[in-house]
C-alpha cells in the first residue's frame, strides 16, 4: 500500500473571461467532487456570520489599540508609527501592522466598533479558506473541510478573530507562510519559498518576535524535503532568510533613522528604542521575564500542562491530544515515504509548528496571556484533518482502526474534563459528548465490518463528539461582548481563575458572561453609536472615580467612559492646545481620548512605567500650553494604574506629584482635573 495519498491529477482548462468566472468559483477544480466547492462555500460563510454577528455589542474591545486606530485614521505619521494618540506623545508597545487595517477602514467608514472589528473578523475567514487549501493540496476535500471547522470553531479563535488585538493578523500571515512553504517543497519552487518567508516576516510587524517561532520549523522542512539538490536549498534558504530580514526589518531601520525629535517615543521600551523593545520587552522578555516594566508570569504555572491548565485548556486543547495523536501515527504511516514526500512535509510542518510554539508558550517566564494559544490553532486543525484523512485511508488494517477509535475516545473524555469545569453552564452537554464520542469509537473499532450508511453515520458521530464541545464554547464567546485587555472565551470555569484574576500587577474585577472582564462602572454598552467620526459611549464600564491623584476611568487593564461633564471639559477649547489632556497609563488615555475624539497624552505607556515623557519635558509642554488638563494623581487611587514593583520609571510619579504640587484641583463629574493652562498655573 502507497503510504502517501495521491494528488489528483491537473483540472481540465477552463475557456478564458469573466464569463467562466462564476462557474469556476461554485465549482471548484473538475477533479473535486461535487460537494466540495459547495461544502466550502458554506463553512466560510458561516465562519463569517459566527465572527460578524453582534460585533457591536463589544465596544471598543481592547481599548488601548482603539486608541492607537483613532489616532491612525487621523494621522498618518500616527499610523506609520503607530502612536497612541494623533499628537504622537508615544507609541503602542507593538509595531503598527496590525493596526493599518483597522486605521484605514477606519478612514474610510469612520472611528467606530465594526470598522475597528471587521477587518479582524475577516482575516478569521481568509484564515480558514488558506487553511483549506493548505490541508487540500495532498488530502482529500472531507479532510480540509474538518481542518477548517476545527480552526474556525476554536474557542480561541472566534475570540481573537472577534477582538482588536494583533493575534488576528499574525495568525493570518503565519498561515499564508505555511501554504507557500508548503507549495516551495512540492516543486523546490524559489517564488513560493521567498513567499513564505515574506509573510512570515511581515508577521514581525505584527507581533514581533513571537512570528519568528515558525522559522526554525519552515527552514528544516524546506532543507529537508524539497525536490531539489542540497547546495540550491542553501542558497535558496539564504535568499528567504535575506527576504525575511527585509520584510521585517524595513519599518525598524526607517524608526531608527527618524530622528527621536521627529517621531513619537517608543512606548514598551526604556530607552526609545525599537530594537529594545523588540529584543526586550517583546522579545527574550517574555521568555524569562525580566522585561523592564513587565509583569512577569503572573500565574506561575509554567510547565508542561500550562497549555491543558484551568483557563487555558478551555481555550485551545479541545483537539490538541488529538493532534498529537494523529501527528505521530502520521509520520508512522509515512515512515517509508520519499524523502520528498509532500504529504510527510506537511506533517513535519505542521507539527513542528505546534510542538515549537506550545513548548515555548509552556515554559515562558515572562508575561503571557490565555489568547496567546490562538497561534496554536491552525497547526492544530492542519493536523486533525491530516491524519484523520491518514488514517480513515487505512482503516481496513487493525492498527489504524484502534488507533482512530482511540483517538476519538481520548478527544470526547478530554472534552468531558473540559466541560466539567463549568458545571453550571448546560450540565447536559458533558455527558452527552462523551456517550457520543465513546459510542463512535466503539463503532471505528470495527469499522472494518462496517459498509454504506451505517460507516457514514459512525465517522460523523466522530466528528459531532469531536466538535461540539469547542463549538459551544465558541458560540458562547461569539454571543459575549468582550473588552480590556485580558479577555477568554468560553464561559467561567470553576477550577481556576477566569478573567479578571488578581495576582502582582493585575486589578481584580468582576468576570462577565463568557469571561470577559469589566471594571466596577459595569458592563460595556450593547453597540455603540456611529454618527459622525466617533461612537456614543464605547467601551468597558466606567472605572472608579474619586478625589485626588488618580480619578478617572479605567486603569492598568481596562479603559472606561468618562462621565459627560467630564467629556465636556476637555473638548472646551481643546482645538487650542496639542493634547486635551495627559493621563498615566494608555487604557485610562485611551478611555478620554476616545470619548473626546481628541488626543490625550498616555504618560509613562501602557502600563506607566515608560520614562516619557521626562518631567523636564512635560514641564516644557504644560508651560507652552501644550497639555490642556492632567487627570490627577498618583496610582495608588481611583484609576488602579500600577507598576511592577522594582521595575520602569519613576517619570510619572514625578510628573504626578510636580502637578499636584503646581496646579489646583477641580472635581468634574467625579473626576479630578488638573488644568494646566500658564494661567492656572
Amino acid at each position: 500500500m502507497t503510504t502517501t495519498i495521491p494528488t489528483a491529477p491537473p483540472a481540465p482548462r477552463t475557456p478564458r473571461g469573466w464569463g467562466g468566472l462564476p462557474r469556476r468559483l461554485l465549482r471548484g477544480p473538475a477533479t473535486d467532487p461535487a460537494w466540495a466547492r459547495p461544502a466550502l462555500l458554506a463553512l466560510l460563510t458561516a465562519t463569517g456570520v459566527a465572527y460578524l454577528w453582534g460585533l457591536g455589542a463589544s465596544g471598543w474591545a481592547n481599548a488601548f489599540y482603539s486608541a492607537a486606530v483613532q489616532a491612525g485614521a487621523t494621522s498618518w505619521k500616527a499610523f506609520f508609527f503607530g502612536s497612541s494618540d494623533a499628537a504622537n506623545a508615544i507609541t503602542v508597545d507593538k509595531p503598527p501592522a496590525a493596526l493599518w487595517p483597522m486605521a484605514l477602514a477606519a478612514r474610510v467608514f469612520g472611528v467606530n466598533t465594526w470598522s475597528i472589528l471587521v477587518p479582524q473578523a475577516l482575516m478569521g475567514v481568509a484564515t480558514v479558506a488558506v487553511l483549506h487549501a493548505a490541508v487540500r493540496r495532498r488530502f482529500p476535500a472531507w479532510a480540509a473541510l474538518l481542518a477548517g471547522a476545527a480552526l474556525a470553531l476554536t474557542p480561541v479563535a472566534a475570540l481573537m478573530f472577534r477582538f482588536n488585538n494583533p493575534d488576528a493578523l499574525l495568525v493570518l500571515l503565519l498561515t499564508l507562510g505555511a501554504y507557500a512553504a508548503l507549495r516551495a517543497q512540492e516543486s523546490a519552487s524559489t517564488p513560493w519559498l521567498l513567499l513564505a518567508a515574506a509573510c512570515t516576516g511581515t508577521g514581525f510587524l505584527a507581533k514581533m518576535l513571537q512570528a519568528f517561532l515558525v522559522v526554525p520549523v519552515f527552514a528544516l522542512v524546506y532543507l529537508l524535503a524539497a525536490p531539489t539538490p542540497r547546495r540550491r536549498r542553501l542558497w535558496q534558504l539564504a535568499a528567504a532568510g535575506g527576504v525575511l530580514l527585509a520584510s521585517a526589518g524595513w519599518w525598524v531601520a526607517a524608526v531608527a533613522l527618524v530622528p527621536a525629535s521627529a517621531r513619537p517615543y517608543i512606548g514598551g521600551s526604556q530607552h526609545d528604542s525599537v530594537l529594545e523593545l523588540a529584543l526586550g520587552y517583546n522579545g527574550l522578555g517574555r521568555l524569562n521575564g525580566e522585561e523592564t516594566g513587565g509583569l512577569g508570569n503572573l500565574d506561575q504555572d509554567a510547565g508542561w500542562g500550562r497549555m491543558f491548565g484551568p483557563v487555558i485548556g478551555g481555550q485551545i486543547s479541545w483537539l490538541l491530544p488529538a493532534a498529537l495523536v494523529l501527528l505521530a501515527a502520521g509520520l508512522w504511516a509515512t515512515r517509508r515515504a520519499p524523502r520528498t514526500d509532500p504529504a510527510r512535509a506537511a506533517l513535519a510542518l505542521w507539527g513542528g509548528w505546534l510542538l515549537l510554539t506550545a513548548a515555548v508558550f509552556s515554559w515562558m517566564q515572562g508575561i503571557f496571556h490565555e489568547y496567546y494559544t490562538v497561534a496554536l490553532a491552525p497547526a492544530i486543525a492542519a493536523l486533525t484533518g491530516m491524519g484523520a484523512a491518514l488514517l480513515w485511508e487505512r482503516r481496513r488494517a487493525p492498527g489504524a482502526a484502534a488507533v482512530l477509535a482511540a483517538t476519538v475516545a481520548l478527544t470526547a473524555l478530554w472534552a468531558y474534563v473540559l466541560l466539567g469545569r463549568s458545571p453550571d453552564w448546560h450540565p447536559w452537554l458533558a455527558p452527552a459528548v462523551a456517550a457520543a464520542g465513546l459510542l463512535a469509537a466503539a463503532g471505528l473499532a470495527a469499522v472494518r465490518l462496517l459498509r454504506g450508511p451505517v460507516l457514514a453515520g459512525v465517522a460523523a458521530l466522530a466528528v459531532l463528539a469531536c466538535l461540539a464541545g469547542p463549538a459551544a464554547y465558541a458560540a458562547e464567546t461569539a454571543r459575549t461582548p468582550h473588552t480590556g485587555a485580558i479577555v477568554t472565551a468560553g464561559p467561567a470555569t470553576s477550577t481556576g481563575f477566569g478573567p479578571g484574576r488578581g495576582g502582582p500587577g493585575r486589578r481584580p474585577g468582576r468576570a462577565g458572561p463568557g469571561g470577559w472582564t469589566r471594571g466596577p462602572g459595569g458592563p460595556p454598552p450593547q453597540g455603540p453609536g456611529t454618527t459622525g467620526r466617533m461612537p456614543a459611549g464605547p467601551g468597558g464600564g466606567g472605572g472608579p472615580r474619586g478625589a485626588g491623584p488618580g480619578g478617572g476611568p479605567g486603569g492598568l487593564l481596562n479603559a472606561g467612559t468618562p462621565d459627560a461633564a467630564v467629556t465636556s471639559a476637555l473638548t472646551t477649547g481643546s482645538a487650542s492646545h496639542t493634547w486635551a489632556a495627559a493621563a498615566v497609563g494608555s487604557n485610562t488615555a485611551a478611555g478620554y481620548q476616545l470619548a473626546t475624539g481628541r488626543p490625550v497624552m498616555a504618560v509613562g505607556g501602557f502600563n506607566g512605567t515608560d520614562p516619557a515623557p521626562t518631567l523636564a519635558e512635560f514641564q516644557r509642554l504644560a508651560r507652552q500650553g501644550e497639555i490642556h488638563y492632567f487627570v490627577g494623581g498618583d496610582r495608588g487611587q481611583g484609576g488602579g494604574r500600577g507598576r511592577s514593583a522594582g521595575s520602569g520609571s519613576d517619570a510619572a510619579q514625578q510628573i504626578s506629584a510636580w502637578v499636584a504640587a503646581h496646579y489646583t484641583p477641580a472635581t468634574v463629574g467625579g473626576t479630578v482635573l488638573y488644568d494646566l493652562t500658564p494661567a492656572a498655573g
